[in-house]
């Protein structure tokens, strides 16, 4: 898998949502988050600027979903159900994108995905100085 991916297309399941975005540092930024949202979610997320997430069609389609501080925004395609991208919380100057909706990607394509700590948010600790990891997660292989 090549991880020095710059621009690409992406879109949701049923193709309703369209978008093209250049990733911040391609796939090396690939995220998980343990919050309780992004749990029960599972999408592996890589970051770029928002200037940089351009949507080409169906942005009449997306819906917005906030929780708790009501900061982040997470969008998703209201035909399909599919989380395209989210505003981040932590850096409201990036987008999180779904890495599964990206042309060609698979979050089984990453053999590690560093976890960020959302459960204990740096935005919830004034005195924290920036995003903390909450550990790996490790893909093996099925044999």
């Amino acid at each position: 898998m090549n991880k020095d991916i710059g621009e690409i297309n992406g879109a949701c399941h049923c193709g309703g949502v369209r978008f093209q975005v250049t990733l911040s540092d391609g796939l090396h930024s690939a995220r998980r988050c343990n919050c309780s949202y992004c749990r029960m979610r599972g999408a592996v997320a890589v970051s770029a600027e928002l200037a940089d997430l351009r949507i080409l069609q169906g942005e009449d389609l997306l819906t917005v979903y906030r929780f708790n501080t009501k900061s982040a925004q997470h969008f998703f395609c209201s035909r399909c159900g599919i989380y395209t991208h989210h505003q981040r919380r932590s850096n409201p100057d990036q987008y999180g994108v779904n890495a599964a909706c990206l042309e060609g990607v698979s979050p089984f394509d990453f053999a590690e995905v560093p976890v960020s700590d959302g459960i204990a948010h740096p935005k919830d600790n004034p005195g924290s100085s920036g995003s903390r990891l909450a550990g790996v997660l490790r893909f093996i292989p099925a044999e």
